[in-house]
């Protein structure tokens, strides 16, 4: 039987049919898919729900499979579309008590917010057994939930409810909404503040979203660089003294958006054997831990999803009018986007369809050189046009990895934060001497691999400098995006497929 999976949301709106995974902000180019002047407007919510849900369910929900599950807000925006389109809403009581449970009816399947980033997590990890960790923000019936090498769900919902704080803080101290990701580059900058440490502790007592008294007036007089760095150590600390004691097995995976801090991650790798952490971490990946929960408990299978789950674009040569271009075979597009980026030239590289997750791991990237130490500042101000403090990942060549990277694990889908070992790769080495490595396979992706191994043959070093492909917007998904992004911003060289696409003069 055919699935399809979506998830309802606040924010990261997206569904899964088995082979393509939509995120929706890369088509409405509304990060998150928010209203950027109110990330409580709940129209980009409603106008998924009906463009997406309404007509998916009424596709699938009669002979085959629809999936789905809810988070908190994500419900309450769209309750009265929800109570239009499904004839029984029980499922918003469902609370399980295992992994695999589950609440079907004739026509639908739901499963809950951390059961999704929970089976998603274990099924795309390869262990027989593990231990789980799903921790982010809010879902619906959870904050957090760990669960044991049995399956059993233990709700950590008031001992380790720290992602609302990560988010509430990323506000407070003006870096936004779901601002998180930013507070973590940030806190390499700090320093301990026990008053902060102190607030954050007052905060846990009541985990409602809502910063205790008197923390509005101590942010104001502290450094933001001092609270990050507190808030990460105290994540940190919570998390060896809350999720260390309830181990059952050498593995752990972890999802959820919390899942996206790579200190943490690099953390648990000495706790653990073996940490999965797989690349649509946050609510971006609720459709795909769905997909796989319903495929595993109704068909019996481990459904195979690939970190490259997009659609296929075909270029149109006619959008190329205003530039010049040529197309090549791929051997020759990776020698010369190599010679470009050991030239110090800063690439766009757009192949084949888009990442799933937040990260860009070698199909929707811009590539630059780790070696030059002003490469950071170069992208930051005339291409991310974001905060200076904000570093850049290496994609490393797997089998070197450990040459430059203090760790014993690779990272293929960049998700852990590791010390540097060389002083030969600056642009990549952030303030505290660390780098958040993507570790580059040929099975994985073979064309980044090759493009990578050009760039090592002309400097021996065996990386790149890899971010997103975007600039104050989603990261690109179409040819026209991609174009639209190179033509506005001070991108040297556009490589999009076989084609070579320059700037004229």
């Amino acid at each position: 039987m055919k699935i399809f999976s979506i998830a309802v949301n606040i924010h990261d709106h997206n569904w899964y049919d088995g082979i393509t995974h939509r995120q929706e902000e890369r088509h409405t180019r509304l990060k998150h898919n928010l209203n950027p002047e109110n990330s409580h407007d709940t129209e980009p919510s409603r106008q998924f729900f009906r463009e997406h849900f309404v007509p998916n369910y009424e596709k699938y929900s009669k002979n085959n499979i629809f999936a789905f599950t809810v988070s908190n807000l994500g419900q309450e925006f769209v309750i009265d579309l929800i109570e239009e389109t499904l004839p029984d809403t029980e499922f918003l009581n469902f609370r399980p008590k295992y992994l695999f449970d589950y609440y079907q009816t004739e026509i639908y399947y739901y499963i809950d917010h951390h059961q999704s980033h929970a089976a998603y997590a274990f099924l795309t990890s390869g262990f027989e057994e593990s231990d789980i960790l799903a921790i982010d923000g809010r879902g619906w019936q959870f904050n957090c939930i760990f669960v044991d090498r049995t399956g059993k769900i233990i709700d950590l919902s008031q001992q380790l409810s720290i992602g609302g704080l990560w988010n509430r803080l990323a506000q407070d101290i003006g870096l936004g909404y779901l601002g998180a990701g930013k507070v973590m580059g940030l806190a390499g900058y700090g320093k301990w503040d026990e008053d902060i440490a102190d607030m954050i502790d007052l905060y846990l007592e009541n985990p409602n979203h809502k910063l205790p008294n008197g923390a509005k007036e101590l942010l104001e007089k502290t450094k933001k660089q001092d609270t990050a760095y507190t808030l990460q150590k105290k994540t940190e600390q919570l998390i060896k003294d809350i999720v260390y004691p309830l181990k059952t097995s050498d593995n752990i995976c972890v999802a959820g958006g919390v899942a996206y801090n790579g200190y943490v991650n690099e953390m648990l790798t000495e706790h653990y054997n073996k940490v999965h952490v797989p690349p649509a971490v946050g609510d971006e990946g609720q459709a795909l831990g769905t997909y796989l929960h319903a495929d595993y408990v109704i068909n019996n299978n481990v459904h195979d999803t690939s970190a490259y789950a997009g659609t296929d674009w075909e270029l149109d040569t006619a959008l190329l009018a205003e530039f010049d271009w040529s197309e090549k075979t791929f051997d020759e597009v990776a020698r010369e986007t190599a010679q470009a980026i050991a030239d110090g030239k800063i690439v766009g590289w757009f192949q084949g369809k888009s990442e799933s997750g937040n990260r860009a791991l070698g199909n929707r990237s811009i590539l630059a050189d780790p070696r030059d130490p002003n490469i950071k500042d170069r992208i930051n101000h005339t291409i991310k046009k974001r905060e200076d403090f904000r570093p850049f990942a290496p994609a490393v060549l797997e089998e070197h990895y450990q040459e430059y990277f203090d760790t014993d694990q690779a990272s293929p889908y960049m998700s852990r934060i590791v010390p540097v070992k060389s002083n030969k790769i600056p642009g990549v080495t952030h303030v505290d001497g660390t780098a958040r490595i993507q570790t580059v396979s040929g099975q994985i992706n073979d064309k980044f691999y090759t493009v990578i191994k050009e760039f090592t043959k002309l400097t021996g070093i065996p990386m790149l400098l890899n971010t997103s492909f975007n600039c104050q917007e989603p990261i690109v998904e179409t040819p026209e995006q991609a174009l639209k992004t190179f033509k506005n911003t001070h991108l040297d060289l556009l490589v999009l497929d076989n084609y070579i696409i320059r700037k004229k003069q």
